[in-house]
């Protein structure tokens, strides 16, 4: 073998190793999050602070991975198919076959090995490993790539003026904007981290109520007017001991005269009861704090802002004639994202769904359209400015009362128990349940 064709063999091999630098490194780069790149810098990673900068400037050294991807690839066809041809022309000679003809095979053979290697081992390979170790190779090639976009910068920003220049001679825009994920990506990105064990199942349910919670309403979640415990104005101590006793609740609204439209604030039955049992004089009008009014229709994250800000864990909800519509504590809406909370006083408390049966639930008549949609899939027909179960219920037969019931195509809802014209609990009776959207499915499935 010539000296001539040893090194260009060598060159074939170093121009086939820069490729794949070119090619993971672009793939790493697209690949990699942002967010562990900013974790790192945290911890002092220098080399981090150079992949940041890339990021942001992301299609200018997608530019230069394209730049050194194409020279390489014709120094490839350039150097390869020769280099090759002079190997493989002599085997072929063993076959006498004509020199014209040995030349043709000897080249497509050459160009098929050199177009095999090149897409194979400089493409695909690394390509596959860019995309499974992304932080890795953007940490390794960071810096070669950093410096050598510096480099070859003038040729860079003159090939990306002349693309700009040509796609806005075909009416687009270039804009170097980031984009950013709408609720939906950002769902979906989840759902992948639970299902490939990024994340648990607690955490999933806490980030899937966390984008749900914008979309509540205060009449969502709120005591309503007819289940509010109030004290009713005047009382005395007896009486006071007697309410909290019976409830063990820690705040409660003040109604005068008993009506509920007219309610003068809140007593902390903490704050009352400490200063009650050191045995000081007692004026509970002292005890009376300022209920803050929020409106049904009101977000329940905006809710949350007005009640820290005013620093109360209660809020009168009022409806639209100006009337008591019920009450909405801090409790209600935290419940909202981490689930129910229990005290040591809440053992009577029931879930607002629960399995009595194989096709049979009993549900709280207060659960909405929307999460019965969610847990079992079930369509429901004219339920235009309907919330809850018991709403609809009502809307579908204005006289239902106790045992009465509703039937549709594939489930019936059967009333057990109503209070005050209100619908309290219902059962629900399948005669099949449909398969569930909700991602917890699988999970549910294995507590079962």
């Amino acid at each position: 073998m010539e000296i001539s064709t040893i090194i260009n063999f060598i060159v074939f091999i170093v121009l086939i190793a820069f490729t794949m630098v070119f090619v993971g490194s672009e793939f790493a780069l697209v690949k990699v999050r942002m967010t562990r790149i900013e974790q790192l810098i945290s911890e002092g990673s220098k080399t981090a602070k150079i992949v940041h900068k890339m990021i942001k400037e992301l299609d200018y050294y997608l530019s230069a991975c394209q730049l050194g991807i194409t020279v390489t690839s014709l120094g490839l066809g350039w150097i390869g198919e020769p280099t090759f041809e002079v190997l493989i022309h002599p085997a072929l000679d063993f076959f006498n076959l004509p020199d014209a003809l040995t030349t043709t095979f000897s080249i497509g053979i050459s160009f098929l090995i050199v177009t095999f290697i090149h897409v194979v081992v400089g493409e695909l390979a690394p390509k596959t490993v860019a995309i499974q170790q992304a932080e890795k190779l953007t940490l390794v090639f960071g810096r070669p790539l950093y410096y050598f976009g510096v480099v070859m910068k003038p040729l860079i920003w003159a090939m990306n003026g002349t693309a700009r220049v040509l796609v806005r001679m075909i009416g687009i825009q270039p804009t170097n904007e980031e984009q950013a994920m709408s609720e939906e990506e950002l769902k979906l990105i989840m759902t992948q981290s639970y299902q490939s064990g990024e994340i648990n199942h607690t955490e999933l349910a806490y980030m899937q109520n966390i984008f749900s919670f914008d979309e509540r309403l205060a009449k969502d979640i709120m005591v309503p007017r007819t289940q509010m415990v109030s004290l009713t104005e005047p009382f005395n101590i007896e009486e006071l001991l007697e309410i909290i006793n019976e409830h063990h609740y820690t705040r409660y609204p003040i109604s005068v005269d008993g009506d509920k439209d007219h309610i003068k604030g809140f007593i902390n039955v903490k704050e009352f009861l400490t200063e009650y049992a050191s045995g000081a004089q007692i004026k509970i009008n002292s005890y009376v704090h300022d209920l803050p009014l929020i409106h049904e229709v009101t977000r329940i994250s905006d809710a949350l802002v007005k009640m820290q800000k005013d620093h109360v864990h209660m809020a009168l909800v009022i409806d639209e004639y100006g009337g008591t519509a019920g009450v909405i504590t801090m409790e209600d809406i935290l419940e909202e994202i981490v689930g129910e909370i229990r005290d040591e006083f809440d053992d009577d408390e029931i879930n607002d769904i629960i399995k009595t049966g194989e096709d049979t639930y009993q549900i709280n008549g207060r659960v909405t359209l929307t999460e019965l949609e969610d847990e079992f899939g079930i369509e429901f027909e004219d339920s235009d400015d309907i919330d809850t179960i018991g709403g609809w219920l009502q809307a579908h037969n204005p006289e239902i009362e106790k045992d009465d019931y509703i039937d549709t195509d594939h489930d019936k809802w059967v009333v057990i128990d109503v209070e005050n014209h209100q619908i309290r609990t219902v059962a629900l009776h399948k005669e099949f349940i449909k398969e569930r959207k909700s991602i917890f499915d699988e999970d549910d499935e294995d507590d079962d």
